[in-house]
């Protein structure tokens, strides 16, 4: 006899569908969160390797940066050292070319500025195009050359050295006692500033609202940089002596300028700012007519007592000829004289690449009508009445046909990847008041302390003095200044 299984009632079997159909509920809605998880770690991933790889990326950029900065300030270091080798080379190249300027007229030839040239004289040093061209010029093969060039893709440099004592001398009244350096710094000034077509110039009231004749503009300058406590009243009629207006004020304090006079010496160009008067305007006129161009500069504060004429720019020596010269001289007066001998000066500059004055006496005559040789007919050619001089003698003083002091502009290049270039600049001025010349450049010829005579004093007799004078009696020059950019 068979037994059948009892028949389940309906009620079981509707709680066990609804069963099976929840679990199948529950299922299908825990389908798929595996795949958020899993795009959510994606998504968390990517952004942290996102952020690694720019972090990493950018400490890499300021790396390299940082590397080719270095690589660029040392090549414009050894531009630098290069250009201070050639300016202390220049007696050697003076001598060499003698016989040819004597041939000229020229007995006694003048300081030759080498300096001019010194990106084509330094090729064979730089960047391997800078070195292909110097040898195709000067038919000379570089590849028998030693310790030359720089290499494929090593970077380049540019420099440029421009002549201090070719401007107006800004310090030129912060020696103390120096009366007449004072005198003769103001009637610079003015000789720089007297021209009729700026009075609109001086007319007008200042960044500061102050109105600033060009007396108080000289004197503010004299009052910034001397040791004392007294006002300068700037007066181009006392050229030999130094006037007195009185204590000196609280003029910065007042205006609300956060400092007072420094009644010391300018430090930088760029200190001159900060002197009343020269706001934009005057500073564009003046001072640096073009930014891009530190020749054609027209004061300074590194220059020495004198200015030398063979590489003045035209409107240093226009305003160094109308200082010395008496009132009313046509040149000073007459702008179209004055526009006359600005680009006459420019050209001969740019057409005669050697000295045009041999001496200041040779200056002095010419700028009277006298005189022989290339300034002269530079002089004729630009067709100017001859200049009446208060004092040849007094002027012959302010002037000189060598310099010692120089800036030298170097920038060093270094290209990257991607068309990336770093630049880095270096500013240096270098002093060759005390230099000795090397013997090795003159055959025959022996070392020399700055005052002219053989130091063979052993180190342990030698006095402090004659310990400082030979340790400045470099070659080669002082650096007085520096500044990386």
């Amino acid at each position: 006899m068979t037994c059948l299984p009892r028949p389940q009632s309906e009620r079981v079997r509707r709680k066990r569908a609804t069963a099976v159909l929840r679990k199948l509920r529950q299922r299908r809605q825990r389908r798929g969160v595996a795949l958020i998880m899993v795009l959510g770690a994606i998504t968390v991933l990517t952004v942290f390797l996102t952020e690694l790889q720019e972090e990493t990326s950018s400490e890499l950029s300021s790396a390299l940066v940082e590397r080719d900065t270095m690589r660029g300030e040392y090549l414009a270091r050894s531009a630098i050292n290069l250009s201070r080798m050639l300016i202390a080379a220049e007696p050697t190249i003076r001598q060499t070319i003698a016989p040819m300027l004597q041939l000229m007229g020229m007995k006694s030839p003048p300081q030759i500025p080498i300096w001019e040239f010194s990106d084509m004289v330094l090729a064979p040093f730089n960047d391997e195009a800078s070195a292909m061209a110097f040898g195709a010029v000067a038919g000379l093969d570089q590849s028998t050359g030693k310790n030359m060039g720089l290499g494929v893709g090593a970077g380049s440099f540019t420099v440029r050295i421009v002549d201090e004592e070719s401007k107006i001398n800004a310090n030129a009244a912060a020696k103390p006692g120096d009366i007449l350096s004072r005198g003769r710094f103001g009637a610079q000034m003015f000789g720089l500033l007297g021209p009729p077509q700026y009075n609109e110039m001086f007319e007008q009231q200042d960044a500061d609202g102050q109105y600033s004749d060009r007396a108080t503009i000289c004197g503010a300058v004299v009052d910034w940089s001397d040791m004392d406590e007294e006002l300068y009243a700037c007066d181009p009629t006392m050229a030999q002596a130094a006037g007195s207006a009185g204590a000196e004020d609280s003029f910065y304090q007042l205006i609300g300028m956060p400092y007072r006079r420094k009644n010391t010496a300018f430090d930088s160009l760029e200190e001159l700012r900060q002197v009343r008067g020269f706001n934009d305007d005057f500073w564009a006129t003046f001072v640096d007519p073009d930014p891009t161009d530190p020749k054609s500069r027209v004061m300074t504060v590194w220059g020495g007592a004198t200015v030398n004429v063979n590489t003045a720019n035209a409107q240093t020596l226009l305003a160094l000829i109308c200082a010395n010269s008496v009132p009313d001289t046509q040149l000073c007066i007459d702008p179209i004289q004055q526009a006359t001998f600005l680009a006459m000066v420019s050209m001969a500059r740019t057409a005669i690449p050697i000295p045009i004055f041999t001496s200041p006496k040779n200056f002095t005559a010419i700028v009277q009508g006298k005189g022989n040789g290339i300034g002269k007919m530079v002089w004729e050619m630009m067709g100017l009445t001859p200049v009446v001089l208060k004092s040849a003698a007094d002027t012959q003083k302010q002037v000189s046909t060598g310099s010692k002091m120089f800036s030298i502009y170097a920038e060093g290049l270094v290209p990257g990847p991607n068309k990336r270039e770093t630049r880095t600049r270096v500013h240096a001025v270098v002093d060759f008041r005390f230099a000795a010349v090397p013997a090795e450049f003159i055959p025959g010829m022996q070392p020399t302390n700055p005052q002219g005579s053989a130091n063979t004093q052993a180190a342990s007799q030698m006095t402090p003095e004659a310990a400082a004078a030979l340790l400045q009696s470099n070659p080669a020059g002082n650096v007085v200044y520096w500044r990386l950019e």
